[in-house]
């Protein structure tokens, strides 16, 4: 084999790689994340770490689900992870947003854009007096 047949040889499968990998690592595909599933806690709103439930549109993360105070003092819980790679979701505005690509989710968890696939894992939530409980 002469050099030139070489860098022919070596240029192509470089190419070929360098292809490959683009095309895999560049697909907007979900991971198998898995949302908590036997979810049951409660967050005591009277607590100096809970005050972001105490404003609508606080929020804050709790054993891998996200809850937040939609308007008029409601409370919603989903997933935390982003179904399509995993980064925390942020509420903001009345939905839930991933910053690392773009993905949004309304309240109820549906998917509204962005590169996700699925929805956000929704949980129950109940008040009583102080204490919020969020449960599957």
């Amino acid at each position: 084999m002469d050099r030139k047949e070489f860098l022919t040889l070596f240029g192509a499968g470089a190419a070929a790689l360098l292809y490959t990998s683009c095309v895999t690592g560049c697909q907007a595909t979900d991971n198998p994340i898995s949302a908590p599933a036997n979810v049951d806690f409660t967050v005591d709103l009277s607590a100096s770490g809970n005050a972001a439930l105490t404003r609508d549109g606080g929020y804050l993360y709790n054993s891998g689900v996200i809850v937040a105070r939609i308007a008029a003092g409601n409370f919603v819980a989903v997933s935390a992870a982003c179904t399509h790679q995993g980064q925390n979701v942020q509420f903001t505005g009345n939905q839930f947003y991933c910053s690392a690509h773009g993905s949004s989710f309304s309240t109820t968890g549906a998917r509204t854009a962005g590169p996700a696939n699925s929805p956000l894992r929704k949980y129950n939530t109940t008040i009583t007096g102080t204490s919020l409980r969020v449960f599957s």
